[in-house]
């Protein structure tokens, strides 16, 4: 009888040792397969228009679109005044991603890095932030790459982006003041869940498929993002 139950035991740990594993390798195995299926397929990039950036740090992504141009004027939403240098403010591009709040203000720097905001970040849940990061001249390299949008395309992509602020009943965006990595930055309320399908990089993506951009069908991972900008 004693060797029946712990045979019972065993086996029992050995289908949750299994259901454990099952997890990741079906999120990885669909976020592979479906950041390989496009959607836009018939994009092509225009010869003229409007130029942003897509940039990865390899775990996360962010897009960078001109502080003021024709469309859209950022600096209402996301002022200098609001970072710990304003002279950053005047910068002519800003980066725009979007997080798991605790991950966010937890980890300034991967060293920070603990294994429960690992998995907040991948797979977690609970309230978010955009982070919007100022900048100036950015360049294509092998960290950030340039896109080529229409003006059509383009206010889809801001209005994307606008609509993940959460705003103050006077309409103004709600920074955390103090809170942000560097000088050229701050987090800012959003409104929107974190989870294992809206993940920081699956906001990437769905901003560039609102726009029109061919990428991935869900692209949780920066790598289904990057390697179509390739």
């Amino acid at each position: 009888m004693k060797r029946s139950a712990t045979t019972k035991l065993s086996a029992i740990a050995l289908r949750v040792l299994a259901g454990l594993l099952v997890l990741p390798i079906g999120y990885l195995l669909a976020a592979l397969l479906l950041g390989f299926l496009p959607a836009n397929p018939d994009w092509r990039e225009p010869g003229r228009g409007v130029t942003i950036f897509v940039r990865s740090n390899g775990v996360h992504t962010w897009i960078m679109v001109p502080k003021v141009n024709s469309d859209m004027d950022w600096q209402p939403l996301v002022p200098g005044t609001d970072l710990r240098d304003p002279r950053w403010g005047r910068g002519n591009y800003v980066g725009f991603g979007y997080g798991n709040r605790t991950f966010y203000l937890e980890t300034p720097t991967w060293g920070d890095l603990t294994m429960k905001n690992a998995l907040l970040a991948a797979f977690g849940s609970g309230r978010t932030l955009i982070h919007a990061d100022h900048d100036h001249d950015p360049e294509a390299d092998d960290h950030q790459r340039p896109i080529v949008l229409t003006r059509d395309q383009y206010r889809k992509l801001v209005h994307y982006i606008r609509a993940s602020f959460e705003y103050g009943p006077e309409g103004r965006t709600i920074p955390l003041p103090g809170r942000g990595y560097h000088d050229s930055d701050m987090f800012y309320e959003a409104v929107g869940p974190y989870n294992g399908v809206l993940t920081c990089n699956e906001w990437t993506g769905r901003a560039l498929r609102r726009a029109g951009v061919r990428t991935g069908l869900w692209t949780p991972l920066a790598q289904s993002i990057m390697w179509r900008l390739d």
